[in-house]
């Protein structure tokens, strides 16, 4: 159980830590924040806000993972080197890819909800 609380608490460190660094982070912070509330009123039951608010975690999570090769890859060689930037844009590329993902999400949820299907 100690390991438990110990890796819950390595999270809540490591979250609160991109939350203060990251601007990319704390807009998404602010993304899931409104999508809460949000997704009780777009989503028509409860599997479409599970998935409303799953994809915009989804979208933290990915971004999370990008920030932690960006800064893996500033701290194995600081100076602009080719390959860590196509590194890096891969990284940005997969955040692109999960908004698309919740983006898809909220709009089908809304036309579904606004009857547009």
């Amino acid at each position: 159980m100690g390991a438990i609380v110990a890796a819950f608490w390595n999270t809540c460190a490591g979250l609160s830590h991109a939350v203060r660094t990251e601007r990319a982070v704390r807009q998404e912070t602010l993304v899931l924040l409104m999508a809460v509330p949000l997704a009780y009123l777009v989503g028509a039951g409860p599997w479409q806000r599970v998935a409303l608010v799953a994809s915009v975690l989804l979208v933290m999570a990915v971004e999370l993972l990008n920030t932690c090769i960006e800064k893996l890859c500033d701290h194995v060689t600081p100076e602009r080197h080719p390959t860590i930037k196509i590194v890096k844009d891969m990284g940005s590329a997969a955040v692109f890819c999960a908004i698309c993902v919740a983006g898809l999400i909220w709009l089908a949820a809304l036309a579904e909800r606004l009857a547009w299907l």
